[in-house]
C-alpha cells in the first residue's frame, strides 16, 4: 500500500463528526513521516492554506477548506522509558485517543483516566489541550513532535514550548504552521485520582466502588459521558461546542448573587473564575432547540447537533445566536471549542 495517496475534490461529509457536506480541493492521506516530509517538501505545498484532519471530531466545516487537507495515518505506540514510578510513552498522531487511554490503563499507567471516551486522535489532543472532569492532557505531555512548515523541519517542542492554556496551545494558535506527528506522555504509576468533579464520586458509589483505581474512574467517566453526550455515530455532533468562559472573580460573584444556581469553578488564574456555559445556554432556553436539521442536543446544551442534512453554515448561524443570547442575558461572551473552517466566529 502506498504511503501517500492524493485525492482531488474529495468529499468530507463522512470525514467530520458533524456530518456536514464539504469538499477538499486536495486530500493527502499520509501513512508515514517520510511521506509527510516528501509531501510538504514539494515546492507547491510549502505555503498556502492547510487543514490537518483526524476524525474531524473538533471541527465545523462552515464552507469548503481551501488548499491542502492532510490525514495522518501514523499509528505506533512505544514505551521510551519505564520505571517503578511511571513511564515515558510515545504515541503517533493517528492513534485513536480512547484506544490510547485504555492502552495506558492496561499497563498500570495513570493520569489520562478522566479523559476516557473523548473522540479524536492523539495528534489532536495537544492542539486543543483536551480536557474533561478536572483534567487537561497538557499536564502529562512531555514533548510534541511536529512538522514546522515555516522551516520545513521536524521539531521537538517540550512542555513549555507547547504553550498550553485552557483548550489552547501554540498548535491551535498557529494552525497553518504546525502538523503534530507524535506526542510523548510522562505518565505516573500512582497519582491522586480526581473523583470530586461533576458526578464522578457519585457514579463510583453507584458502581459499588469505595476504593477506586484509575480504571474505575475511567469507567465512571465513560458511563457519565455516554448518558450525557450524544453519540456521533447516531447523530452528527462535535462534542462540547462552547468553552466554559473565564471571567473576573468579581463578575462571577455578582452573577452568583443574581443567579444562585449558576455553577462557578476555579480557574488557573486565581483572579478569575470559570462559569458553566451549559447552565447559561440552558437558562436561555436553547436545550433541545431545533431549526430544521440544525439544533442543540436535548441531552446536553453545550452540544450542537446535525439531525440529518444541516449545513455547516446553518449550524454556525445557530451557534452565533446562542452565544448572542448568553451575552445579552448574562453579559458574558462564550466562544466555540472546535476549529471553524470556511468562516470566522
Amino acid at each position: 500500500m502506498s504511503s501517500l495517496r492524493l485525492l482531488e475534490h474529495a468529499p468530507l461529509v463522512a470525514r467530520n463528526t458533524l456530518r456536514v457536506p464539504a469538499t477538499a480541493p486536495l486530500l493527502a492521506q499520509v501513512r508515514d513521516r517520510a511521506a509527510l516530509e516528501e509531501l510538504l517538501g514539494h515546492a507547491g505545498m510549502r505555503g498556502g492554506p492547510l487543514l490537518v484532519l483526524g476524525e474531524g471530531s473538533n471541527l465545523l466545516l462552515a464552507g469548503d477548506p481551501q488548499g491542502l487537507v492532510v490525514q495522518l495515518d501514523l499509528r505506533g505506540i512505544d514505551v521510551l522509558h519505564e520505571g517503578d514510578d511511571g513511564a515515558l510513552v510515545r504515541a503517533e498522531a493517528g492513534v485513536g485517543w480512547n484506544d490510547f487511554v485504555h492502552w495506558t490503563l492496561g499497563r498500570r499507567l495513570e493520569g489520562l483516566e478522566n479523559l476516557a471516551l473523548i473522540p479524536g486522535h492523539v495528534g489532536a489532543a495537544p492542539v486543543q489541550n483536551i480536557g474533561a472532569y478536572g483534567t487537561e492532557v497538557g499536564e502529562f505531555v512531555a514533548t510534541v513532535e511536529a512538522f514546522d512548515r515555516s522551516s520545513g523541519q521536524l521539531c521537538r517542542l517540550d512542555h513549555a514550548a507547547c504553550g498550553f492554556a485552557y483548550r489552547d496551545s501554540v498548535f491551535k494558535r498557529e494552525p497553518e504552521r504546525w502538523i503534530v506527528v507524535a506526542v510523548e506522555f510522562r505518565l505516573p504509576r500512582h497519582h491522586t485520582l480526581r473523583t470530586d468533579y461533576a458526578g464522578i464520586g457519585e457514579e463510583l458509589a453507584a458502581m459499588g466502588i469505595d476504593r477506586p483505581r484509575a480504571a474505575h474512574v475511567a469507567e465512571a467517566v465513560i458511563r457519565l459521558r455516554t448518558r450525557k453526550l450524544p453519540d456521533p455515530a447516531q447523530i452528527g455532533n462535535a462534542g462540547s461546542f462552547f468553552k466554559n468562559p473565564q471571567v473576573d472573580a468579581a463578575l462571577a460573584a455578582a452573577l452568583r448573587v443574581q443567579y444562585p444556581q449558576l455553577p462557578v469553578y476555579p480557574a488557573a488564574d486565581p483572579a478569575q473564575r470559570k462559569l458553566s456555559a451549559a447552565w447559561m445556554i440552558e437558562a436561555c432556553g436553547w436545550k433541545g432547540h431545533r431549526e430544521g436539521d440544525a439544533g442543540i442536543s436535548a441531552q446536553h446544551s453545550l452540544v450542537l447537533v446535525n439531525h440529518g442534512h444541516a449545513t455547516g453554515a446553518q449550524l454556525l448561524e445557530l451557534a452565533r445566536r446562542v452565544a448572542a443570547s448568553v451575552r445579552d442575558r448574562f453579559g458574558v461572551a462564550i466562544e466555540p471549542e472546535p476549529r471553524i473552517i470556511g468562516a470566522t466566529w
